[in-house]
């Protein structure tokens, strides 16, 4: 078959296996001794935007993308291609994402013109209290004690029982391939090297990473034996159900359940308890997640889709009501006005996520209020010519038309050292026919030290660390609770038609950056890959949802490629400016979507970290 630019598939598959039609980060995004920035003219862009009609996967690394595109070229659709770049990510991203850990996704589709969230984030294991962690003060990131329970196979399935058109087999079976060996790149090589010490201190950690005791190089063809078999012990679990069955959807949940309620749930349980784990087969058997309805907001004149109140999700959507509501549309990007206001949306919605956001399964929230355009208005009137210094949390309760029902909470940081923190990927894909597929998978990370679940080759989570210890708190640690995810993936809508999948790692960070390119797309109309590119600012003001709860108020990074007259200027305004380099802010937006007005398809990935973006 023949596409749109005249190459076979074949020849596409081999452009993508060299690398030859791959939009990758320039050296800059590598650690270690960097080549001298590139100074571009106004319109240039780093990397190019990348167009057609076929299909594009954008994701944090070349395997995960590579098998995004191998699902497409084999009929599959925007979903197939999303789940299988996961898998693909959770063998050979372990520097930010495992097997273990979890994956909220939105999807899209176009046939019923439904958009869905599949929530993907664990919950506590069922002896999960406070009173466990009390003594400690705070609750560990990483080790035995520190997961939820692993949600990446069940959120993958039901993503692909919701509208994939493939076996759980046929999307797993790049990232067999992969645990199978695949060859390792400097920037895990690195990771490995920095974290044999916190890792090697869990057996089954140091047998998995460092089976030859010392860590894998660059170049060097790195397996995971274990992690392979239990791959393929449920990728054939599915495939015998389907020969069985005939039911695609039945097969993929037998598939599924190979993972949570046999042999290997049994040997993850037996292997955690053992290390003083928290985490028992019943937690594994009993685990459902979820489909939901997601949240928005219409916004700029398109429709913003995010998860839950149990992730930070919708404090993007409050963030960008307040923006409108303050008149951002009005002011020139990039200017002082604009990126003074920017920031105070911010602030005021991060707030709010830290005051009232939790799984609504145990805790009252009130949505309604948050989301209400009269709430960001009245939110917006706080925006002053100064820099705000005070957390302001808002009383969203009289905007649900009642008084709010739960005991006031202050969150504080906690004064304890910060434990490590850790990392992310996304992955974003738009097929052809418009269908969108938005995943943030996260945690089972090596940062810190992975734990390893005995034989079986999965690293665990790291989420229980999100959860506050204060009774107080919408996000208290409860049995069977989801913690209020950082995760947080994203959809756009125009006119209710496909606009844009996009997604980033940097936890609390990661609606901030999303924030800063979408006003750039849906107010000033720029293209993707510009928008992406163009500097940013990030705010530390509010407590963040990782160990100690830091907070630093006022405190806003921005990249030095914002003019210093506008720096001085917000600067005089009261901004604490913590100035970064050209692309300095943390984070690594990946975006897949549709042209507007043409049908075509676009892809754009960061230069700010190792993104990588394929399609035709």
């Amino acid at each position: 078959m023949i596409d749109g630019t005249g190459a076979s598939r074949r020849e596409v598959a081999a452009m993508l296996l060299s690398g030859a039609a791959m939009a990758s980060a320039p050296a800059f995004a590598q650690s270690g001794p960097v080549e001298p920035t590139r100074l571009i003219s106004a319109g240039e862009t780093l990397r190019p935007e990348i167009t057609g009609s076929f299909g594009i996967v954008a994701a944090g690394r070349h395997y995960a993308c590579a098998a995004g595109i191998r699902m497409l070229m084999a009929g599959g659709n925007a979903t197939d291609a999303g789940v299988a770049a996961v898998f693909a990510a959770a063998v050979t991203e372990i520097s930010h994402f495992g097997f273990g850990g979890e994956a909220p996704a939105i999807i899209h589709d176009v046939t019923s013109g439904r958009s869905v969230v599949v929530n993907g984030q664990g919950t506590a294991p069922g002896l999960a209290k406070p009173e466990f962690f009390a003594a400690q003060g705070v609750i560990p990131g990483n080790g035995p004690n520190g997961g939820t329970i692993p949600a990446v196979v069940d959120a993958m399935a039901l993503a692909l029982q919701f509208n994939g058109t493939m076996s759980l087999a046929q999307v797993m079976q790049p990232a067999i391939e992969l645990a199978d060996g695949f060859v390792m790149y400097n920037f895990l090589a690195e990771v490995f090297v920095s974290q044999q010490k916190a890792t090697s201190q869990w057996d089954w950690a140091r047998r998995t990473y460092y089976p030859e005791g010392r860590p894998p190089e660059t170049g060097q063809v790195f397996r995971q034996p274990n992690l392979a078999r239990t791959l393929r012990i449920i990728a054939e679990a599915d495939a015998a159900a389907l020969a069985r069955t005939r039911d695609r959807v039945k097969a993929i949940q037998a598939g599924r359940d190979a993972f949570y309620t046999g042999d290997i749930a049994r040997r993850m349980a037996t292997a955690l308890e053992a290390d003083g784990g928290l985490l028992r087969y019943a937690d594994l058997a009993g685990y459902r997640g979820k489909i939901e309805a997601p949240a928005s907001v219409d916004v700029f004149g398109y429709r913003v889709l995010k998860g839950g109140f149990w992730s930070q999700g919708p404090a993007l959507l409050l963030a960008l009501n307040i923006a409108e509501a303050a008149g951002i549309a009005q002011m020139a990007p990039g200017s002082e006005v604009y990126l003074h206001t920017l920031a105070e949306a911010i602030k005021l919605a991060f707030d709010d996520r830290n005051m009232f956001f939790g799984d609504p399964d145990f805790a009252q929230v009130p949505g309604k209020g948050l989301l209400s355009k009269a709430y960001a208005a009245e939110r917006a009137k706080l925006i002053g010519p100064m820099a705000s210094l005070q957390h302001r949390y808002g009383n969203p309760w009289a905007h649900e038309g009642r008084a709010r029902p739960t005991p006031d909470f202050l969150p504080h940081m906690l004064k304890r050292p910060a434990g490590p923190s850790a990392d992310t990927t996304a992955i974003e894909v738009v097929d052809a026919k418009g269908n969108l597929f938005s995943c943030t998978p996260s945690s089972g990370w090596l940062l810190g030290g992975a734990y390893v679940a005995g034989d079986t080759g999965v690293p665990m989570s790291n989420r229980l660390t999100i959860f506050d210890l204060d009774a107080t708190s919408p996000n208290v640690l409860a049995p069977h609770k989801r913690p209020r995810t950082t995760l947080t993936p994203t959809l756009v809508l125009k006119d209710d038609k496909p606009f844009l999948a996009i997604g980033t790692p940097g936890g609390d960070n990661q609606d901030q950056q999303i924030m800063n390119v979408l006003l750039r797309l849906l107010i000033a109309g720029q293209p993707l890959q510009a928008a992406i590119e163009e500097p940013r600012i990030n705010s530390n003001h509010f407590h963040n949802s990782f160990s100690v709860k830091k907070d630093e108020p006022g405190v806003l990074e921005i990249e030095d490629r914002v003019p210093k007259a506008v720096r001085d200027a917000l600067a005089a305004r009261g901004h604490k400016l913590d100035v970064l380099g050209p692309y300095g802010v943390s984070t690594g937006v990946v975006a897949a979507g549709v042209v507007p007005g043409k049908g075509t398809l676009r892809g754009g990935a960061d230069v700010r970290r190792e993104r990588y973006v394929f399609g035709w």
